[in-house]
């Protein structure tokens, strides 16, 4: 099922003073409003799974007591002008379409302001869904004009970032699998992360100087989408579900997209349980979630179609320098093992599936995803990847195409 939420909020620990001074282009005399605790069904439930992949932790999985709740931030009230309805938005619009989209489970890559492919793929996804024209711009840009009237937020650096930022990180695996993590280099990575985007696009709207010179407790502007909040995660393997484990996933090796369906739809939508998007006037009920990927090497891809057989927060990665080059696995003598963190080559979400070796999982690169080919696997920007258990669990059926 699809649920629209109406504004989008952040979710913070620390609110910003509604006088935070803003850049000349972002002021404005309207007021500022604040925020309430949020919650819902975006919060994962952490139950632990053993699992026998090669990817997967060596240790189980350890529960620890659930985050406290998460409050939203101060958005800003912009002035840019709207973009005609119809067309592909720019400016304001161009964010708060992505925002949307994004809090619709439709993900549209790298929130930028700037859409383009993966933008046009959530907006077609969206369309099938309610029933528009897939290529149609119109309602899609007013529901998120309703739903995200401030595309825009001011954020604060927390504390906790400190204890996930390591600038003297090693490039080299060896030396990689000396560290307890694979953390970020910088806080402005682990903010441009937290808020869906990338650091080119934090300096357009903070400047370089602020954001080069980033630490815990500096306040700035950011995407006001619901934030990945890498502290909340515990290591959770996620068992078996009655429900979740009846979805059914399809990877599209061609448009770069994994769509996720619900079990047992009508008739028609068993006609329309493909990887391209459907133009039809009737709803689409049974696609619950798309989002962008970077499929395996062609010499590497596994198409057919698979099983979830274990889920799990940040894994620990196998590096096997064999397996990456010929797809065969070297002896345990010849890996290494590479600590969990968000800088892991398989990101801080393993989805594993029956095809041994091969699983759905988050990435150190989010802004590479679809624009550069993964050794085998199926990559998904961290944000989207941590979204997984809430969708699929073991029991799931994965289709590559």
């Amino acid at each position: 099922m699809l649920r629209f939420v109406s504004p989008v909020f952040l979710a913070l620990t620390t609110l910003v003073p509604a006088q935070q001074p803003l850049p000349p282009q972002l002021q404005s005399s309207r007021p500022v409003l604040r925020a309430l605790p949020i919650g819902g069904d975006d919060e994962l439930n952490s139950q632990p799974a053993p699992t026998t992949d090669p990817v997967a932790p060596a240790a189980p999985p350890v529960l620890v007591k659930p985050a406290p709740p998460i409050v939203r931030a101060t958005p800003i009230e912009t002035v840019s002008p709207p973009s005609p309805l119809e067309v592909k938005p720019t400016g304001d619009d161009a964010v708060r379409l992505q925002i949307f989209l994004d809090e619709a489970k439709f993900g549209p890559g790298v929130i930028d302001g700037k859409p383009g492919q993966f933008t046009e793929l959530a907006v077609q996804s969206w369309n099938e869904v309610n029933g528009h024209p897939i290529s149609d711009w119109v309602a899609v840009n007013i529901a998120a004009r309703k739903a995200v009237p401030n595309p825009l937020a001011i954020a604060i650096v927390p504390d906790s970032a400190s204890a996930w930022v390591d600038g003297t990180l090693p490039t080299k695996k060896a030396l990689q699998a000396k560290r307890k993590r694979m953390s970020y280099r910088s806080f402005a990575e682990f903010m441009s992360e937290r808020y869906h985007c990338d650091i080119e696009y934090l300096t357009t709207l903070n400047g370089s100087k602020k954001i080069n010179n980033l630490k815990p407790r500096d306040t700035l502007i950011v995407p006001n989408v619901r934030p990945f909040t890498i502290e909340s995660l515990t290591g959770a393997g996620y068992k078996a579900d009655e429900a979740l484990s009846q979805r059914h996933a399809v990877v599209d090796t061609k448009i770069n997209q994994v769509r996720i369906f619900e079990a047992a739809p009508p008739a028609l939508i068993v006609a329309e349980r493909g990887a391209t998007p459907v133009s039809s006037s009737r709803p689409n009920r049974g696609l619950i979630a798309s989002f962008p990927i970077t499929p395996g090497k062609p010499q590497f891809i596994k198409f057919g179609t698979w099983e979830v057989r274990n889920s799990v927060e940040l894994p620990h990665w196998r590096y096997d320098q064999k397996l990456l080059d010929t797809g065969k696995r070297s002896a345990d003598s010849e890996a290494l093992n590479i600590p969990p963190g968000p800088n892991s080559p398989v990101g801080i979400f393993w989805c594993g599936l029956s095809k041994p070796g091969i699983g759905l999982h988050g990435t150190s690169d989010p802004e590479t995803i679809g624009r550069a080919r993964s050794s085998g696997c199926i990559r998904l920007a961290n944000w989207d990847a941590v979204r997984l258990p809430t969708l699929i669990r073991p029991g799931t059926t994965v289709e590559i195409r």
